[in-house]
């Protein structure tokens, strides 16, 4: 049911530092950190520096890289600020570095690079995470909590924007513009989480009773489900575009809206929907992606790739969100051991799904295709057990 709408914070609200905070850092780490590599594969590949084969063993670098880190994130639980720091501060030295690439023979360092930026965008989220939502808790103002995960969206559009319009330049330039823009948001965090509160002066607040119970598992399982479900179209559907077209005028125009999408349908969450039991926006967004993931395996063209650029990219936020609101809602006291295990639970089911493209055969045809439609029986069935828990 649609609720009074929560409105943004404005410039007097308290709330504001970590809403700002927290979006920045989360448009960093996983607009940049972990999904900036989606749209530049393709580039990568038309430059000739990178094969199809390599760029799926990347991203499964990435992905372990994003496990390493969700496990590791824990070590933060003191002082979720300072893994949120040193999250930002090494994604920016990661995409920096992806640009000197071109001088380092072999496949290895590339992939080397590619993990660290797994095991820093997921110490940035787990405590941007903790910590904003910590903050907010000390404000009263639990409700702007959604705002923050407007910046994964527009940190991807950005990403792909830029790939976009400078897609006639050479991937590597891309990467130091992006490494750039990394550096300068690392910055403003540090500047806006300085001076503030610990995770640990939020108020006590009450777990709701179906987490007491072991609710927490089924957490765990539905947000791993949901990493292997969605991982698919987020990984290869730049190269699905661009297989129909070569130009990249146009098929870069599908990551831009995959970001545009997931920054616009968190908002329209975060505004209208800000008492919606968290458990049932999850399965509609669940719901949602499935239809998006099956779209352009069954009609492989321009058009359904546009359209899962928008199902899967308006709902795969809206998916995060509404799972890490309820960690936070089953252990207010300290949130991030299990944000982490979540996020180490999605990052399993990531390496899963390139590994399983990959083990296939090259990622187009027949392994997309059998991978792309496992992904949607896991998305449906996790979307209805949410809904009937809901």
């Amino acid at each position: 049911m649609i609720r009074d709408p929560t409105p943004a914070p404005s410039p007097a609200d308290p709330a504001l530092r970590p809403v700002v905070a927290g979006l920045v850092a989360l448009a960093v780490a996983m607009g940049i950190g972990r999904f900036a590599f989606t749209p530049l594969m393709p580039l990568m590949i038309r430059d000739g520096s990178l094969d199809a084969a390599t760029g799926a063993e990347w991203a499964a670098a990435n992905y372990v890289g994003y496990l390493v880190g969700a496990l590791s994130a824990a070590w933060f639980s003191d002082d979720p600020r300072r893994g949120l720091r040193l999250g930002l501060v090494g994604v920016a030295g990661t995409t920096l570095a992806m640009a000197g690439l071109d001088a380092v023979p072999g496949p290895l360092p590339g992939a080397g690079l590619r993990a660290a930026a797994g095991v820093f965008s997921a110490w940035a989220l787990v405590c941007a995470s903790g910590w904003c939502l910590a903050e907010l808790a000390r404000h009263r103002a639990e409700a702007r909590g959604a705002w923050i995960y407007v910046g994964v969206g527009l940190g991807i559009a950005l990403a792909g924007l830029l790939a976009w319009l400078g897609g006639r330049q050479p991937a590597d330039r891309l990467w130091l513009e992006l490494g750039l823009i990394a550096a300068t948001g690392a910055w403003l965090v540090w500047g806006f989480s300085r001076g503030a509160s610990g995770a640990g002066d939020a108020p006590p607040a009450a777990a709701a009773p179906a987490e007491r119970r072991g609710g927490q598992a089924a957490l765990v399982v539905c947000y791993g489900a949901f990493g292997f479900g969605y991982i698919v179209p987020a990984t290869f559907l730049p190269a699905m575009a661009r297989a129909l077209t070569p130009d990249p005028l146009v098929f870069g125009l599908a990551w831009p809206l995959f970001g545009l999408a997931a920054a616009l349908s968190v908002a329209g969450v975060a505004r209208w929907l800000p008492q919606t039991p968290r458990r049932r926006v999850w399965a509609v967004a669940q719901g949602v992606m499935a239809l998006g993931t099956a779209l352009p395996l069954m009609v492989p063209s321009l058009w359904t790739v546009a359209a899962s650029a928008l199902l899967v990219g308006g709902t795969f936020m809206v998916a995060t969100m509404a799972g890490l609101q309820l960690a936070r809602a089953a252990h207010p006291a300290d949130p991030t051991p299990l944000i982490a295990r979540m996020t180490a639970a999605f990052a399993a089911g990531q390496i899963a799904g390139p590994l399983t493209v990959r083990a296939l055969g090259p990622p187009d045809g027949d392994a997309l295709a059998w991978t792309g439609a496992a992904a949607t029986v896991v998305l449906v069935g996790t979307a209805a057990w949410l809904w009937r828990e809901a």
